[in-house]
């Protein structure tokens, strides 16, 4: 197995670079910059992939770049193609491609999709999963733009209402060893409560909080007025500690927590790359179809990843 990473030295890349080669896995950092990459590659041109494909087994988009091209290549030469985070769009357009794709690969969508699934299986009703992530963690622009991108736009609740990002609050019971204050998580456009609605039958919600108060406002804020990102501030009061869970309808909580949320994608995403080997994948694949929670348990602990679950 030959892995190339598309950002590789990013935010998420650098993290999952080592660690892949930490298991004796080959990887190369894919970039732009000749000074930081083993393999110069503009991904915003996949038509001039030729020379960087070759002798690669799979491709990890790091990058940020949505592309369905760059995808589209991977699938025609049989190379698989894993997306650690993706907007709906882009997700839609990912499971359409003919090839092996592997999707919902990081902290949100990912392990979330799995903390979800292994909570319907206990409970088989309506879940609600809570995205809570530090907002001071110094992030790459792609992750930055990727939020800043949903204010404003609705999404498809399971209701059959369109909801607007950044609304419609609710509290959750956020585990102790997150520490984080309470206050409500808002409505986010996160692409596995889509699939797991249409997959387990049930509706599947997602919200989104930071670790500041005066950042997650601001966001409920600036969604009526998405015209004034361009001056939102790039960096936001907070730390770098994140929470996820998900809920059932009886109130019993699978959580997940740890520091660094670019490393715990990168972790999922190297957890994945593993398993993979063993499991023959030729068509667009999510992440809990691959794995369990169990399967990542003791390899995303390594990486002081906390896992616990509370309520009845």
């Amino acid at each position: 197995m030959n892995v190339l990473v598309l950002g590789g030295y990013g935010a998420v890349g650098t993290h999952l670079v080592q660690l892949l080669r930490a298991h004796g896995i080959p990887a190369l950092a894919a970039g732009r910059d000749a000074a930081r990459a083993d393999r110069v590659v503009d991904v915003t041109a996949p038509d001039g992939f030729d020379a960087a494909l070759s002798g690669v087994t799979m491709v990890v988009n790091c990058a940020g770049v949505e592309d369905i091209r760059v995808a589209e290549e991977c699938a025609r030469r049989g190379i698989v193609f894993v997306e650690i985070s993706a907007t709906s769009g882009y997700v839609r357009a990912l499971e359409s491609v003919a090839g092996p794709v592997i999707l919902g690969v990081g902290l949100a969508p990912g392990l979330t999709t799995l903390l979800a699934v292994d909570a319907f299986a206990s409970d088989p009703g309506p879940i609600d999963i809570m995205i809570g992530l530090g907002s001071g963690e110094h992030h790459g622009p792609a992750a930055t733009a990727w939020t800043y991108q949903l204010l404003g736009r609705r999404f498809p609740d399971p209701d059959g209402t369109d909801i607007r990002n950044f609304t419609r609050p609710a509290r959750f019971t956020i585990p102790e060893k997150a520490e984080y204050k309470p206050f409500p998580a808002v409505r986010a456009d996160f692409a596995d409560q889509h699939r797991l609605t249409e997959e387990l039958a049930v509706p599947v919600r997602s919200y989104l909080r930071l670790d500041s108060r005066l950042a997650t406002a601001g966001l409920a804020a600036l969604t009526w007025l998405p015209a004034l990102r361009a001056v939102a501030p790039r960096h936001l009061p907070g730390t770098d500690r994140w929470v996820i869970l998900a809920r059932t309808a009886n109130g019993s909580q699978r959580w997940a927590t740890g520091r660094g949320q670019s490393l715990a994608t990168a972790a999922v995403a190297a957890a994945t790359v593993r398993e993979s080997a063993h499991h023959p994948i030729t068509a667009p694949t999510w992440i809990h179809e691959l794995l369990d929670l169990d399967t990542l348990r003791d390899d995303l602990s390594a990486t002081g990843i906390e896992f616990g679950q509370s309520g009845p």
